[in-house]
This record gives C-alpha cells, structure tokens and sequence, in this order.
C-alpha cells in the first residue's frame, strides 16, 4: 500500500511512499486533521542522501508495530527539508536549542497550531545508554499530552516565545579593512595547522571561507589567508573527501585528517568549490587546481545533469543499504596502484577496504581503468529534483570555470540550466523552489533561491553578453527586495516572502553554514548587479548590499567560520568595484584576446563583459577605438584610459594589485 506521500514530487517523500507510517506531507489538511483527532503531529525532516534518515526509515518507518502506534496517537508528517528550507530552519532552531545540536533526520513534536514541544534528531528502535527508543519515546509523548496537556501547552508556547526573541535582526556595525584582518587573526586561531581546514572531527569544507581568504589575499598579499586557503586546498583535494577517480567532492570527512568521508555528493558542494579552485587556479597557476576543478566540473556534468539540462541535488551516501559500498577498494583490489592512492594492507575503512587519497599520480590509463571497473559497480541512488538556489550556484561556477579554462561547453551547459530554471521555476516573476523532471514542485522559492539564481544568472550575462540573463537577474533582485526586506530595517531580510505560508515564526537566518545564507547570497548579487546593471538600478543596488553587509558586520567579525560569504562580499566592498568591458563587433578575434586577458585577471568580484558598442549597460558609450577593439578599465569609479592590446590591459589590472 502507499500513502499520501505517493503523489510527491519530492524523491525523499517518495522514498516513504510505501511505508505503513500513515505519513501526511506538511499541509494545512495535516494540522486540521490533529485538531480532529486531538493529537499531537510528530514532523520528520529529512532529506534524500541522508545516511541515519535511511536507518531510521529503515528501523523503525517500516516496523508495523511502530506505524501501527504511531499513527493511532500522532499525525504524521514527513518533510523534505531541501523543499522546504523554512520549515527546517523553524523547527532546527528548536531542537538546537532544546538538546543542544542539530542534524537529520530531525525528529519533533507538534500541537495542532504547530507549535512545538519536544525535539531530537535519531531515535533507535530498542533502548541505547543515554538514547530512549523511538517506541518508548512515542508512548512518552503521547502520555504527557494526555495526562499533562496545560504543561504541553505552556511549554510550546515557551519554546515559540523564545525562538521569536532570539530572531531580532543584529544591530549595524561597519566592516572595513581593520574588520576583515580582523577576521584573518580569528580563522588563524581556529585553523587546523596540521590537517588544513578549521576545527575539529568531522571537518565540512569551508568554501566560503577560503573563498573569503583568497580574494583577502588578492587585495592586501596577506601571506597567512592564502596559506590558510592553500592548505585547506591541499587537504581536501589529496584526502578521501575527493573522489580521486571520478571527481567531485564529498559531504565532509568524519576524521580531521580529511581520510574517510561521509560518501553522500551534494550539488551546493561541489559548485561551491569548483568556483573555489577554478579562483584558486587563477591566483596560483597550479596544475593541481586545475585537475581538481576540470575534475568537478566533469562530475557535474556527469553524474548530476538532468535530463531537462538542470542539474540534481545530490547522490546518496549508501548503495544498496552500505555507506560508500561504490567507492571503496581492498588492497588486493587496486594491485599496483595500490601505493599512489595511499592504500595499505591495513585497511582505513570498514569490511577490510580502503578509502582513496592522492599520494602520487597514479597515470591517466591506471585512473580510467580503475573507474571503469568502479562503473559496474552497484551505483548509489540520486536524488534528482532541481533546486533553484543550488543550481544558481551551479550556473555561476561552471559559467565562470567555462572562460577561465576556455571550455564553452560547460558556459553551454550553463545557460541550459538557467533557461529550465526561467521556463519552469520562474512563472509570474516569482521563483518556485523545486522541479523533476521538469514539472515544478508546491514550493515557493526561499530568499536563498533569488540571491543564488541572480548570482549565476550574472555570472552568465558577463561570459555570454546576452542582456537576457541581466534582465532576468535584476527582475530576481527587484522582486526579493520588495518581498523580503525587514519593514524599517535597512538590510536585514526574511528567508521567506511576504505572502508566503505563515509558520509558528518566519525564519531570517543570516548565517552561512554549507551554502550561503539567503541575506549573504542576495548582498553579493545585489553588489555585482550594481556593476552590470543601468544607472537607474545600480545605485539602488549598491546602497542595499552595502547595508546588508552593515546588518551583518558583527557575525563577520564575531564567527567568520559562519559568515564566509558575507566576508567575501565586504571584501568588493572595501576593494572598490572593478569593471571592465571589452567592445568589437563581430567576431573580431582581437575582442576575443581581450576578453580572455580579463577573464585570466580580474581579480574576484570583479566584472567582465565584452560585445558590441551599447549591447549591455556596461557596454553604453563606450566606442571602438580607431575602428578597433578597445577595453574600459574602471577600478573605484574611476576609470583608465581605454587600452587596445592585451599587454596594456594585462598591465593596467595588475598596475594597483599585490
């Protein structure tokens, strides 16, 4: 039998679809249906690739005696927490307060309104040391709401009272350069001088972070951020977090040494660093960057394109039921490559196998053979809905790897995206968050889905020249500014619209954790709108980045970790806007020698677009020069005179840098 799961267009939904948990999606109906019944909703979030989601599915979602209770005394509800990023934010807040973590899946308890009053993450199917059962846990719940209910009640309210206090946008505070250095020494005394990286077990990539401390090197020669970032770099790409085969980048690392990976790939990930080394590449000249971007670029392209030319959220962290059961090799499995992938006869894994690292190149025939064996191997399941903010991320890096590495099929593939996002995503001027197989799913889109869909689109526009995708852009920044702004609170934004679903509090979290928060996502394109984009708008735009990037000064310069991308726009900020357009007509391949020359150094948020004379804003009056292809620098607002060889240019964007 399936349930109300069945119709889903979520992948993580159907996933549960035939479950005996009489699971309800999150809907009015299910609320209405509590109120009925007098019971209290139990909310499980999760999301496709999860691995302890898959255990808890499998342990107690499919155990009939579990279902049975829990559907007499609870309406369950099941979410897709990559669908609906606000209820996630709502209730994580609550279990992080409640047992002083997070993580999924998420597992919370519900009155009728919607209010919670008890929260967790995994719960077992029989009793652990310190861990109830989940059945025990159910019957406890539904003991106390109905022998306590004034206590369930009060503590619901308590609990909602106190997420709303703590929800006050931060008050203004100004990042400037002191303020970024500042950030600098704070990363430096949380870097991991041995293994790269911040912190401690399990280590998540910092993109953001040493995206922040590259384009810090960039302005100032700061030699302890490009260490910090170059080391970072190292560790990732040399440690089993890396898919040494196939490319691309796995969720985290359980160790601190970057050596076992927690094997589910998410989308945000790997746009995120393919943009990080594709920079990175530009500021070292590193082979290895390059392997390891045209590498990730190629897994994208790969393993997570969609039939309808967007790309998918993520492949799964097991196959057939075991974590990592593609990715893994015995000793006795690799032979003689066995040494270039750091692999020993004692295994770093489990069931006597081994993750891979990069010790040494193993040769390109050794690394094509190797995956093709791997390729007939069971392979792990995908999750393959579209999500708006995550492809915008996708659009921007393979745009912006697509120039660099002089590869225009990825730009291609690029703009294949973003034109399924306008068709299918994008109806009436607002965005939905979510498609497959190119039907939209009930989401609206989230203040993250506008910021990281303006961004790539931009992106986009400077690669290609074409107006479109500007267009489209400022349409996405218009729209989020008017929907989502704080009423009389210059700079600071909700996550949700104005006329979204109303929820027990409407989330605003500024924070930057895996991907970039909504806020940060929306200043930095905002900021890089104000570059592109007509004298009607640009100022508009450059005076809400600025005051967004104000609203988040104090988390910047208090816990940099979690403001990376706020800290790479204020870096733009305090560097001055960089601008250079590149005009010829036609297919003039001295145009094209100048775009190229831009492309390879204009250092990060800086903009490049080259066309006809008064094709884009960035292009008005701006002529040939004699009848021949010219290039406008302008750093600060102050513009060079115009050059017409590459030398020139060459020299004029590197005359005022480190």
């Amino acid at each position: 039998m399936t349930n109300r799961l069945a119709d889903a267009t979520s992948p993580y939904l159907l996933q549960h679809a035939e479950n005996p948990v009489d699971w309800w999606p999150w809907s009015e109906e299910a609320f209405a249906e509590a109120r009925r019944r007098d019971v209290p909703v139990l909310l499980s979030v999760g999301y496709a690739a999860c691995h302890w989601c898959h255990v808890m599915a499998h342990e107690s979602f499919e155990d009939p005696d579990i279902a049975a209770y829990l559907n007499e005394h609870f309406v369950p509800v099941k979410v897709d927490r990559e669908e609906r990023p606000d209820v996630d934010a709502v209730y994580m807040e609550v279990t992080q307060a409640v047992t002083g973590h997070g993580g999924w899946p998420m597992t919370v308890f519900l009155t009728p309104d919607q209010r919670p009053f008890h929260a967790g993450t995994y719960y077992p199917p029989s009793p652990r040391p310190g861990m109830p059962s989940f059945p025990q846990l159910l019957e406890a719940v539904s003991a106390t709401w109905t022998t306590r209910r004034e206590e369930v009640l009060q503590s619901a309210s308590a609990v909602v009272d106190e997420i709303a206090r703590q929800a006050a946008p931060l008050p203004p505070s100004t990042v400037d350069s002191d303020a970024l250095a500042g950030a600098v020494v704070s990363l430096l005394g949380e870097f991991d001088r041995r293994n790269g990286g911040f912190g401690n077990a399990p280590k998540f990539p910092p993109s953001m972070v040493v995206e922040f401390l590259l384009r810090h090197h960039e302005r100032t020669g700061s030699v302890e951020a490009i260490s910090m970032a170059t080391s970072t770099a190292d560790a990732m790409a040399n440690g089993g977090m890396y898919d040494q085969l196939g490319g691309g980048f796995a969720r985290y690392s359980v160790d601190a040494s970057w050596v076992v990976p927690h094997f589910e790939k998410m989308l945000y990930d790997n746009a995120l660093l393919l943009r990080f080394y594709t920079h990175l590449t530009r500021v070292t000249a590193s082979e290895r960057y390059e392997r390891v971007a045209r590498d990730t670029a190629a897994f994208l392209l790969r393993e997570l394109r969609t039939a309808e030319g967007g790309f998918a959220a993520s492949l799964d962290a097991d196959t057939d039921g075991v974590e990592g059961l593609t990715y893994v090799w015995t000793y006795e499995e690799l032979g003689d490559a066995a040494a270039a992938f750091g692999v020993t006869e004692e295994p770093n894994f489990e069931d006597g196998k081994s993750t891979l690292r990069f010790v040494s190149e193993p040769g390109e025939d050794v690394r094509a053979e190797l995956l093709a064996r791997r390729a007939g191997r069971p392979q792990p399941g995908r999750d393959d809905k579209v999500i708006a903010s995550w492809n915008g991320l996708t659009i921007a890096a393979l745009a912006e790897a697509g120039a660099f590495f002089g590869e225009p099929e990825w730009i291609a593939a690029a703009a294949e995206a973003a034109s399924l996002l306008a068709s299918v995503h994008l109806v009436e001027g607002r965005l939905l968050r979510t498609s497959r197989d190119g039907v939209a799913g009930p989401s609206l889109g989230v203040l993250e889905d506008y910021g990281c869909l303006a961004d790539g689109l931009l992106s986009l526009h400077q690669v290609t020249g074409s107006v479109r995708w500007l267009d489209l852009a400022c349409g996405l920044l218009d729209t989020a500014l008017a929907r989502f702004a704080v009423p009389e609170t210059p700079g600071a934004y909700y996550d949700t619209a104005d006329d979204a679903e109303a929820l027990v509090r409407r989330p605003a979290d500024s924070t930057d954790n895996a991907s970039p928060s909504g806020a940060s996502s929306l200043a930095s394109a905002l900021l890089t709108a104000s570059l592109l984009a007509g004298a009607d708008r640009s100022s508009r735009y450059l005076d809400a980045a600025s005051a967004a990037v104000t609203r988040a000064g104090l988390l910047a310069t208090r816990a940099p970790r979690f403001a990376g991308h706020w800290l790479t726009v204020a870096e733009t900020l305090v560097a001055g806007p960089l601008q250079v357009a590149v005009v010829g007509v036609g297919d003039d391949p001295r145009r094209a020698d100048l775009w190229a020359a831009a492309i390879a150094h204009v250092p990060g948020g800086g903009v490049v677009v080259a066309g006809e004379p008064s094709s884009a804003p960035l292009l008005e009056d701006r002529p040939l020069l004699d009848e021949a292809p010219v290039a406008y620098v302008c750093r600060g607002y102050v513009c060079d005179r115009p050059v017409a060889s590459v030398d020139a240019l060459v020299t004029s964007l590197t005359a005022n840098t480190l």
